[in-house]
């Protein structure tokens, strides 16, 4: 999300800037990343709702798609694109203590879920040029096949889906 403080926070035209992005440095923090939090491909994993959990969402998505499913650079780009937004949303919407990571790989395509508590739907707002703030489901709608909104007894999962090539 526009605003959100951390490191390797993607900027420009909806892509990582690649000057910025080491990947050798950001493969060992997203090694501490799993570490710490756990793999989101195995299962729901909980991060505090704060905005530094989201510079370790981007980490956590990074590794899991570059080394775990060994896709492209810009697959990962979008996908930690993505990460982020859903993250800052519910970390700036929901009031939570912490959120649910989740992402799975089906056949053909992948499948990131952020859970909060929080039932309050997000909002897919028109977006202006001159606009600071307000574009995470703008990206989301565009950069990701489908997405959506699952309301659950307890909150909702906000998710999004991207074709891939299987290998």
């Amino acid at each position: 999300m526009a605003g959100l403080e951390g490191g390797g926070q993607p900027r420009g035209h909806g892509r990582v800037d690649a000057a910025r992005w080491s990947p050798a440095v950001e493969d060992e923090r997203a090694l501490k990343a799993l570490e710490l939090f756990g793999n989101p491909t195995e299962g729901e994993i909980q991060l505090p709702s704060r905005p530094e959990s989201a510079a370790g969402a981007r980490r956590l998505a990074q590794v899991v798609v570059l080394r775990q499913w060994g896709l492209s650079p810009r697959i990962a780009e979008d996908v930690v694109l993505l990460v982020s937004e859903l993250v800052g949303n519910a970390v700036r919407h929901t009031g939570a203590r912490a959120f649910g990571l989740r992402m799975r790989r089906p056949r053909g395509r992948i499948r990131v879920e952020v859970r909060d508590p929080s039932r309050a739907l997000p909002c897919l707002l028109p977006v202006q040029g001159t606009d600071l703030s307000g574009r995470g489901l703008f990206l989301v709608d565009k950069l990701s096949d489908r997405w959506g909104v699952d309301l659950l007894p307890r909150g909702k999962t906000t998710w999004f889906e991207m074709r891939v090539t299987d290998r």
